[in-house]
């Protein structure tokens, strides 16, 4: 069977023209329901579930603040707690006193003792009262401490150990000769955060030189020094 179109092209133009406005319409009228869905959700999101949330997080702050104001000796806890914490920084800048012994081992001459010796770890100073066989080895064990040098672990130029040294007191006998010797110290031979190694001149025989040198520390007899 043969069929004929009888509409002319401008009805068929209408009929198109319609037909893709109801699906403009539909398109648009969905788009805006998904669009009306989303502000719906995002207005109950922000004003209910929100505020909910918001609420429930002030009840446990007032909760919790509640039980740590209930809480006997607070204050107490946390300023141990905080001293607790400040521990490993005071650990590492404490001194390592223990070091002095091998330091007068290595920088007393062999013919000194030392009957007292005192050090300030705040000043950096140090004092030492003693004898030794004559004013020359005194003069000398100056001289040592003058030119004695360290060197840290962790690299570096090597600086002074000690500074500032002044034969203060210093008295001689038909047998021996007594000395003070006050002087200043690099803070940094006795850090712990690096291992340190003097380097003495040889400008005496030193304690740590000898094979079998006498007690370095023996007792004052006569304290009194006179220059």
């Amino acid at each position: 069977m043969i069929q004929f179109n009888l509409l002319p092209d401008v009805k068929l133009e209408y009929i198109k023209s319609q037909q893709m406005k109801r699906t403009v319409m539909m398109l648009a009228t969905v788009i805006t329901g998904v669009s009306v869905g989303i502000f719906v959700l995002l207005f109950l999101v922000v004003n209910v579930a929100q505020k909910q949330h918001i609420k429930d997080q002030n009840s446990d702050i007032k909760k919790y603040s509640d039980q740590l104001k209930a809480t006997p000796d607070l204050n107490k806890i946390l300023t141990i707690q905080n001293q607790l914490t400040s521990l490993p920084n005071l650990h590492d800048k404490k001194v390592v006193a223990s070091r002095l012994l091998t330091y007068l081992g290595q920088v007393t001459p062999a013919k000194a003792t030392i009957s007292k010796y005192d050090i300030d770890f705040t000043a950096n100073t140090m004092t030492f009262i003693g004898k030794a066989d004559s004013l020359g080895t005194v003069n000398k064990f100056a001289d040592t401490l003058k030119f004695t040098t360290y060197q840290t672990s962790v690299g570096g130029e090597s600086k002074n150990a000690f500074s500032d040294i002044v034969l203060t007191n210093f008295n001689r006998s038909d047998k021996d000769a007594s000395y003070q010797i006050d002087l200043k110290f690099d803070p940094a031979i006795f850090d712990s955060a690096s291992e340190v190694t003097l380097t003495v001149p040889k400008i005496i025989s030193t304690r740590s030189e000898t094979e079998k040198p006498e007690a370095l520390f023996q007792e004052n007899t006569n304290s009194s020094t006179k220059p």
